[in-house]
């Protein structure tokens, strides 16, 4: 059993940055690629930013790029999301998800919330204008 534990969320001042982390456990863990993910009040869970576990590709939606950085430490099993230049529309509870293997090329399935298998419980984040 994988367990995914996200940390770091918290309440901020547009124009800010958060880190959040995601440290996966679990007697035999292994990843194709892992993902966050934010869903916010009264919307579906969007994709947000996700990289592949060998070699570090990443993939970022569209509305964050150039703001949020993903990045992972293999030895640690741990992901963490650089989450810089925040703006209120990036409020949001947001999740970290596990992919053991993958069923087409990184870049279209990584953006798929359905192509996951493990999820966290997920960390609030609150910008404020």
């Amino acid at each position: 059993q994988v367990q995914l534990v996200e940390s770091g969320g918290g309440l901020v001042q547009a124009g800010g940055s958060l880190r959040l982390s995601c440290a996966a456990s679990g007697r035999t863990f292994s990843a194709y690629a892992m993902g966050w993910f934010r869903q916010a009040p009264g919307k579906e869970r969007e994709f947000v930013a996700a990289i592949r576990w060998s070699g570090g590709i990443t993939n970022y939606a569209d509305s964050v790029k150039g703001r949020f950085t993903i990045s992972r430490d293999n030895a640690k099993n741990t992901v963490h999301l650089q989450m810089n230049s925040l703006k209120p529309e990036d409020t949001a509870a947001y999740y970290c998800a596990a992919a053991r293997q993958h069923t087409t090329a990184f870049g279209s399935f990584s953006s798929g919330a359905n192509n996951y298998d493990y999820w966290g419980q997920g960390t609030q984040v609150t910008v404020s204008s």
